[in-house]
């Protein structure tokens, strides 16, 4: 029981009472100790004024039975300055020690009874203090010591049970009460992270708050957002582990269609149509990036993305290529495709991976546009510094859905149009991240959205 939290709720309960109880103790002792010297001297006055009412004729024996009676061995009663009255025995005993009860300090008391109660010896003490009913100026009587020692440790002992009773009984009262409000409550607690370990990725293990104290509720509602954001990243990385294994799977069979493609092309570049000889070259190009592509796998379907291969760079090249590729898959005409980029600004990066992340932003923003009625703008700035490159790349669509902005850069949390996956953002993300730099988002909305990509120069060189 004392390695339970109720067990030890239990004896540090009993150990509390029993030292308020020593507390309570001394003073209850103090106080019996002087209601019996008290009563001692009340006893003696009465047997003093029965001899007094007698003149002083009464005989030997009925003196000794009223000192018996009022458990003295001498009273000495003073009613004026000059007239005493005496009842006493035959013996004069020696005095050990003298009390005056006409106005002790209370930690006299106390330290008078536990000295008492400590003392074995039987003595004779005097106890000094004043008549009843004024019926004289003082009174003093001789007793023993040993009827006042028993009574003082029976009356101890009586009040040390009585004590040890209470404290018992309040101790299970509120063992009880510890075990229903805080102890079963806890481990309810801990039998559903119990279960929730067995199986994290069941929602239905998850806990569900009930507790009614405070402190416990705020634990419980903590470790429920605790297993739902938990179990939710479980089943994300369940995906993207089904994902990896679906791209395996396909990696290989995809190279070999997409080289039987690159075979077709080289002979559509032997054509003398001038539309094929345009078309044939970009078409060879964005083969050869798939089977790249596919040889590497994906980002999210292998632990990470291989790192870049950094190179001199033409980003204005880059960018051209970008947009007449994008330019291929628009029919309509009604997007224009501008850059500002100076033509000997070139940067420090892998071709291929920048390549993908502008790609990647540009079919998002053509996308958004054909979606809000065709026509727009997408426009690329670049420029340099000491601290490195930055390109930005905007467009005039309709900016970002709300789902989009709360998850951003995450992948399969749905992406920037009706049907996406948010995965692409997340690879370009990811790709920069690579190049040492940062990819974000400047602004969104009905006007359009704004793209920055950093690269620092420190460590892209």
């Amino acid at each position: 029981m004392a390695n339970t939290l109720s067990g030890r709720f239990l004896i540090l309960t009993v150990i509390f009472v029993m030292l308020a109880e020593v507390f309570i103790f001394v003073p209850s002792v103090a106080r019996f100790r002087e209601e019996y010297l008290l009563a001692r001297l009340e006893r003696a006055q009465i047997a003093s004024l029965a001899l007094l009412a007698t003149d002083g004729m009464i005989d030997e024996a009925l003196e000794v039975e009223l000192l018996e009676n009022a458990e003295v061995l001498n009273v000495v009663l003073r009613r004026d300055a000059v007239r005493q009255l005496i009842l006493s025995t035959d013996q004069m005993p020696m005095i050990a020690q003298s009390y005056d009860m006409r106005d002790p300090a209370p930690w006299v008391l106390m330290r008078d009874a536990l000295a008492r109660m400590v003392n074995p010896a039987d003595e004779v003490i005097r106890v000094i203090g004043e008549p009843v009913r004024e019926a004289g100026l003082l009174i003093e009587i001789t007793m023993p010591t040993a009827p006042l020692r028993a009574a003082l440790i029976d009356y101890g002992l009586r009040i040390l049970a009585l004590s040890a009773a209470i404290s018992i009984f309040t101790a299970v009262l509120l063992f009880i009460a510890v075990r229903q409000l805080m102890v079963t409550p806890i481990k309810r607690l801990v039998t559903s992270m119990t279960r929730y370990a067995e199986a994290p990725g069941d929602a239905a293990r998850i806990i569900r708050p009930e507790g009614h104290v405070l402190e416990l509720r705020d634990a419980e509602e903590a470790l429920h957002k605790l297993q739902t954001d938990l179990t939710g990243a479980l089943r994300h990385r369940e995906r993207l582990a089904q994902l990896g294994e679906a791209v395996a799977k396909i990696s290989h069979d995809l190279r070999n269609m997409l080289s039987v493609a690159t075979m077709l092309g080289d002979r559509l570049e032997a054509s003398q149509d001038p539309a094929v000889q345009r078309i044939a070259p970009r078409l060879v190009a964005s083969l050869d990036r798939a089977i790249n592509l596919t040889e590497a796998t994906l980002a999210f379907g292998r632990a990470e993305e291989p790192a870049p291969k950094l190179t001199r760079v033409s980003l204005r090249g880059l960018v051209e290529d970008v947009f007449e590729n994008e330019r291929l898959g628009d029919d309509s005409d009604k997007i224009d495709y501008s850059c500002d980029i100076a033509p000997a600004l070139a940067l420090r990066a892998d071709p291929e991976q920048l390549y993908r992340v502008l790609a990647n932003l540009v079919r998002n923003a053509r996308l958004a546009i054909a979606a809000k009625g065709g026509d727009g703008r997408i426009h690329i700035a670049g420029r340099d510094s000491d601290d490195g490159w930055e390109i930005e790349v905007s467009d005039t669509g309709p900016g970002l859905p709300q789902k989009a902005l709360d998850h951003l850069f995450k992948p399969f949390h749905g992406g920037v149009r009706k049907g996406g996956s948010g995965l692409g953002l997340a690879i370009c993300a990811e790709l920069i991240k690579g190049h040492g730099g940062q990819l974000e988002l400047i602004r969104t909305g009905p006007e359009g959205t704004v793209f920055r990509i950093c690269i620092p120069v420190g460590l892209a060189a």
